[in-house]
């Protein structure tokens, strides 16, 4: 399939708010999408105010395949490449695409961003899926849902919202985590008690918790799609069958991208390969003048060199995502 053509937040955002499922973009994949399309008019949409989960609901209407349906689908697809085979898979695995943008929430804010990319990922593994290479669908969707939500955040991430102060830059790669840990031994972890863990101040954590946008955005598994009918996780779990090749995929995923990395880092030279590693790689990112101090050049020449730096990796992620 032809490369997807970028998308804007703001686009992004304004179909998100619409509650479609996938954004409609200008290549071959659009036959696809217009057909998922045809299954939401407006008129069927339910009213509420959370785009999420009024996505969720729309798309609990899709019931999972068992391993027989899918594998007789993926098959009549490969001999017949008929559209409407496709989009059946497609549908299936929609909830698979909510559950990993969920991961990437505290990266973007606007979930429904994710999710949409995420969709033009899911409909590209399946076009490209084979069948004859052992894997199972979910298994191998999840690294294209996983790269194509990546490249997004990527193509899309402004530098400003990590920071520029080296607590900022603590709290950005290091904010999320510590509260997890927190909830992990039993607190509720508040701005006090995460910056007393973390050595900063609390006004830190506060600014850099709105920036990630988890200020009063937090999403929860536990939230009823209707008054009386399931939560979102309920919705969302898998087949118990399915949930190893999950965590398989997610791990393979992880791999994948690591490889990538490091095939990007070995074709550099070996000063922008320590200036990328201790700027953009580090838990505790460099400041650009001890950099600058380092290598006996100004602090402009190192901010020149990150930026020529993250915009090569945007080339190469995206050749290679493609």
């Amino acid at each position: 399939m032809a490369k997807k053509t970028s998308t804007s937040k703001n686009q992004a955002s304004k179909k998100g708010e619409d509650h479609l499922p996938v954004i409609l973009p200008k290549t071959s994949d659009a036959l696809v999408v217009q057909s998922i399309l045809e299954h939401n008019r407006a008129s069927d949409l339910p009213t509420t105010t959370d785009p999420l989960t009024t996505y969720v609901r729309e798309i609990s209407r899709y019931k999972l395949l068992s391993n027989e349906e899918e594998e007789a689908l993926l098959k009549e697809l490969q001999e017949t490449g008929d559209i409407e085979v496709a989009k059946k898979l497609v549908l299936a695995n929609l909830r698979l695409v909510v559950k990993i943008a969920i991961e990437y929430r505290s990266a973007w804010q606007n979930v429904m961003d994710l999710i949409q990319e995420g969709n033009i990922g899911l409909m590209k593994a399946v076009s490209k899926y084979d069948a004859t290479k052992g894997a199972k669908l979910s298994y191998y969707a999840s690294w294209w849902i996983r790269s194509y939500i990546l490249k997004f955040i990527l193509d899309n991430f402004r530098l400003v919202k990590i920071g520029t102060t080296n607590e900022q830059k603590k709290l950005f790669f290091n904010l999320m985590k510590e509260k997890e840990r927190l909830i992990g031994l039993g607190f509720n972890p508040d701005n006090k008690m995460i910056s007393e863990s973390l050595g900063v101040s609390e006004k830190a954590v506060a600014v850099m918790d709105r920036r990630l946008g988890s200020s009063g955005n937090e999403l929860s598994l536990e939230a009823k799609i209707d008054e009386n009918g399931p939560s979102l996780g309920e919705v969302l779990a898998d087949k118990d069958e399915l949930a190893i090749d999950d965590k398989l995929a997610d791990l393979q995923g992880v791999e994948i991208l690591k490889e990538q990395l490091q095939n990007f880092l070995s074709g550099l030279k070996e000063r922008d390969r320590e200036i990328f590693e201790m700027r953009l790689l580090s838990e505790v990112p460099a400041s650009l003048q001890s950099i600058a101090d380092q290598y006996g050049v100004s602090r402009e020449r190192i901010r020149q060199i990150e930026e020529r730096l993250i915009g090569n990796l945007k080339v190469y992620m995206s050749e290679f995502i493609r």
